[in-house]
């Protein structure tokens, strides 16, 4: 912690000299000064004489009896990315209630663990033949691989409905009038996005451009393992059937025979809405199916099929921009889901927060006060420190992703939940997350000064009194002074 009292003599000036202009009204009877944007107004003489570091610590002084903050627990620091050195700050080790800021952290897992140009398939696939009445001999299949925004309508995502118009044209372009099977629905990961690892814990069987699940590693044989080696020897110009994180060596093997258990883990869960909502149009337009909307988790000998019409989802660049802006809280839990099956194999709350906790480890994340949660915040269980979170933000800057993650930011004044924060000195110039609970209003991410500095912040306050407006103001008060650095 800075030595925030430095400025204790200046700010005795100025707390009298608001006290004599309130005249009787005493510092302790909070209601009276309920709505007062400043509890210690700017002295210009005074304000002359700081430079900006001392002058956001003489902010930081004003805010210990200040009625909004006094009682409030709450920690700040700005840190330079470049020195890798703070700035200034106030109770910056305190574990604190980050609120929405930890989206941070599940948005950049994801593009970790994915890559920014990710996309989730949702293939619509036939078996059997179709004769020359149009009657399918055989099964309707959706394939999905845990999309995220699947139907979600945001985000450059389409509702249910669109996609289901895009299977319907697919099916009656086929000349499809009946199908005697069933819409069978399943959960693979497709080959197109180039994984350089499957996910964890399950065995995959190759098919067609996708993989299935057909069981899990607990108990493979290792002697049936074959280690990918180079370039030439990969999955991808093999065809070899089965594909896995090898529990004993941690390396992607694979197998021409797969002797172990079944599918124990619960994967990706299976697009079933789709599918119903599918049966449902075709019904509409009078196109039969027989059979009924089934899953099937486990297909050991798949029965050979033909591609009807894939969906593809945004980007992951454009889940996790609209994801930033909007602070969804639905579409980040579902990212860390996501997490959890890229990494895993399943779905799991546990598996999503282990696949975050084990990338920031990897990532020397500063995990002192860490309790993370889920991954959207809105557990007020889950706490993290301000020094933590702008080292964090510090170590994106160098990341291959940066921009992406950064664009993804609201911009003071002007986009996301800050478009109406800091509409005067700071518009446009501060780039952060926003995070608001009962009680907790917080902001990390990065500020752009005057000289063309780019430096990471947190600002975490929690159990503060008065109204969300008041926060924000002592919010923007603490800030603006930043600019200068």
């Amino acid at each position: 912690m800075n030595k925030i009292r430095n400025y204790v003599s200046i700010f005795a000036i100025g707390f009298s000299s608001f006290v004599f202009s309130q005249g009787s009204v005493a510092v302790s009877t909070y209601p009276q000064v309920a709505d007062q944007q400043n509890l210690v107004k700017d002295i210009t003489a005074e304000k002359a004489l700081l430079s900006p570091k001392e002058q956001i610590e003489f902010n930081i002084n004003k805010m210990f009896t200040d009625p909004v903050l006094r009682n409030a627990n709450w920690g700040f620091v700005v840190y330079d990315p470049k020195t890798e050195k703070i700035v200034t700050a106030y109770n910056e080790t305190a574990p604190l209630i980050p609120a929405s800021t930890t989206k941070l952290l599940t948005t950049e897992t994801a593009f970790s663990l994915l890559g920014t140009q990710y996309r989730w398939n949702t293939q619509l696939e036939y078996s059997g033949s179709i004769d020359t009445e149009g009657v399918l001999t055989g099964n309707l299949y959706i394939v999905g691989s845990g999309d995220p925004s699947l139907g979600g309508n945001r985000g450059g995502a389409v509702s249910y409905g669109q996609i289901v118009s895009q299977y319907l044209d697919a099916i009656q372009e086929k000349g499809i009038k009946k199908v005697t099977g069933d819409i069978i629905i399943q959960t693979a990961i497709f080959k197109e996005n180039k994984r350089q690892e499957l996910p964890q814990n399950i065995v995959w069987l190759e098919q067609d451009n996708y993989y299935l699940p057909v069981g899990t590693t607990e108990s493979i044989e290792p002697r049936n393992e074959k280690l990918i080696v180079n370039q030439s020897n990969n999955r991808f110009n093999q065809e070899k059937k089965y594909f896995y994180i090898s529990p004993y060596t941690k390396k992607m093997v694979y197998a021409d025979k797969f002797e172990g258990n079944w599918v124990t883990t619960k994967v990706a869960e299976p697009p079933a809405y789709l599918a119903n909502k599918l049966k449902e149009s075709l019904a509409k337009n009078k196109i039969t199916v027989i059979g009924k909307v089934t899953p099937k988790i486990v297909d050991r000998e798949p029965e050979p099929r033909e591609i009807l019409t894939i969906y593809k989802s945004p980007t992951l660049a454009e889940i996790v921009n609209y994801t930033n802006q909007r602070s969804d809280n639905n579409y980040a839990e579902a990212l860390l889901k996501s997490n959890g099956f890229q990494k895993f194999g399943d779905q799991t709350l546990e598996s999503g927060k282990l696949a975050v906790t084990e990338h920031l480890k990897s990532i020397n994340f500063d995990s002192e006060g860490l309790n993370y949660m889920d991954g959207s915040g809105l557990s007020k269980a889950h706490t993290v420190t301000p020094i933590s979170q702008v080292k964090f933000l510090a170590k994106m800057i160098k990341s291959p992703y940066y921009k992406e993650y950064f664009d993804s930011l609201p911009i003071a004044g002007q986009s996301g939940t800050l478009k109406h924060m800091f509409m005067l000195n700071s518009n446009g110039q501060i780039f952060a997350k926003t995070g608001t609970l009962n009680g907790v209003k917080c902001l990390a991410g990065y500020i752009k000064t005057r000289s063309n500095k780019t430096l990471a912040f947190s600002l975490l306050i929690n159990r503060y009194s008065g109204s969300v407006a008041q926060v924000k103001s002592r919010m923007e008060q603490l800030l603006d002074p930043t600019l200068d650095l």
